[in-house]
């Protein structure tokens, strides 16, 4: 019985991977504007990107896809690993465990994809895709923050980076006082550090204020860490 949970977890976070690791960005790049999007602005292959060489279509059908890859992750994980439950010393291995892994290796998958050497986006779509799929309150509320982040600002950067601080923070007082699984906060906690380190040549352009806005068309990959761009 261990074994077969044991297993089953690692199919949950490999399949996961895989599927957070399919480039839709790069594939949308090349379907809408003909071009490979790692040779233009931040190299990155997430929806800004997306935008910024291809355009609004592609972007929104990119980040649609990269979302779904997230939620498809959590939705994988029920189907595999069920009610199978691992006791290993204190700690209880269940299927909201799997179902949290799934959605990081997923993120982990479209921030470092097998099928581009390793490299990727910044996996903000995709870590709400998984939340979405895990608790869809709380998700639409740090949808709502990256959204009035990136309205006000119009730095995708900053709203990326509020979202996922407003979800691991709205979720403190959900896990303590309405009974919220404490694996939602570990994954929000887990998600949002990723997704900060992602962001850490953003967070130095926007000291230096170098950071691109949303709309602003690049035309070759930036040369330098402090000219690289969102997603």
């Amino acid at each position: 019985m261990i074994g077969i949970v044991i297993f089953k977890l690692l199919a949950v976070v490999v399949v996961s991977y895989l599927l957070g690791s399919i480039p839709f960005g790069l594939l949308i790049g090349r379907q809408f504007a003909k071009v490979d999007i790692r040779n233009y602005g931040s190299g990155k292959v997430g929806a800004t990107n997306v935008l910024r060489t291809a355009g609004k279509k592609a972007a929104a059908l990119a980040f649609m896809l990269d979302f779904t890859k997230g939620g498809l992750a959590v939705l994988f994980a029920a189907l595999i690993f069920g009610r199978n439950y691992l006791v290993v010393g204190n700690f209880g291995l269940g299927l909201l465990v799997a179902q949290c892994l799934a959605a990081l290796a997923a993120m982990a998958g479209h921030n470092w994809s097998v099928f581009l050497k390793f490299r990727g986006g910044r996996g903000v779509a995709t870590f709400f895709g998984g939340l979405a799929a895990l608790s869809p309150v709380v998700a639409l509320f740090g949808g709502q923050v990256f959204v009035i982040g990136v309205g006000l600002t119009r730095f995708a950067s900053i709203g990326s980076i509020a979202g996922v601080v407003g979800t691991y923070t709205i979720l403190i007082p959900l896990t303590i006082w309405d009974g919220f699984p404490v694996e939602y906060l570990v994954y929000s906690l887990i998600g949002t550090v990723i997704i900060i380190y992602m962001h850490r040549d953003n967070i130095a352009r926007l000291l230096a204020g170098k950071e691109r806005r949303l709309g602003e068309k690049v035309h070759s990959i930036d040369s330098s860490p402090v000219q690289m761009s969102k997603e």
